[in-house]
């Protein structure tokens, strides 16, 4: 089953100046099993994860960093937790948006549906970056 990501808020995005590459962070929570009933949501998550690189590389973005959230460091210590965080750099935001609407994003995204409890993604523009440019 093919589905777009429900809480995208295009209109922000293409508000957005488009005038270079954009760092989309994301904060996963997963869910304990997959409502596909196929394995942990995790294991949903890596079944969307290996359908979507092929797709960010075709479009010239990249991972910049990912890992598991261990914990608060600082904050609202009662906010529920994040489980993983992805900063994914794509050359713009008209790229990024090409990306996730596309048809093939819409047959990855059932998996990454059926494994996330929440999912936010925060679009940064960049004031440093070692990365130059593209």
């Amino acid at each position: 089953m093919a589905s777009s990501p429900k809480e995208l808020n295009e209109e922000l995005v293409r508000s957005l100046s488009d005038d270079g590459p954009v760092v989309m962070v994301n904060l996963v929570k997963l869910r304990s099993a997959s409502l596909d009933g196929n394995g942990s949501g995790w294991d949903a998550y890596v079944r969307y994860s290996r359908q979507f690189m092929p797709l960010l590389k075709a479009c010239g973005g990249a991972i910049l960093w990912s890992g598991n959230a261990e914990g608060l460091a600082y904050g609202e210590l009662n906010r529920p937790g994040w489980d993983y965080i992805v900063l994914v750099r794509y050359p713009s935001r008209a790229v990024f948006l090409s990306t996730v609407t596309s048809p093939e994003y819409q047959q990855a995204n059932a998996d990454r549906e059926n494994g996330v409890e929440d999912h936010v993604i925060i679009a940064a523009n960049e004031t440093f970056s070692k990365f130059p440019p593209r």
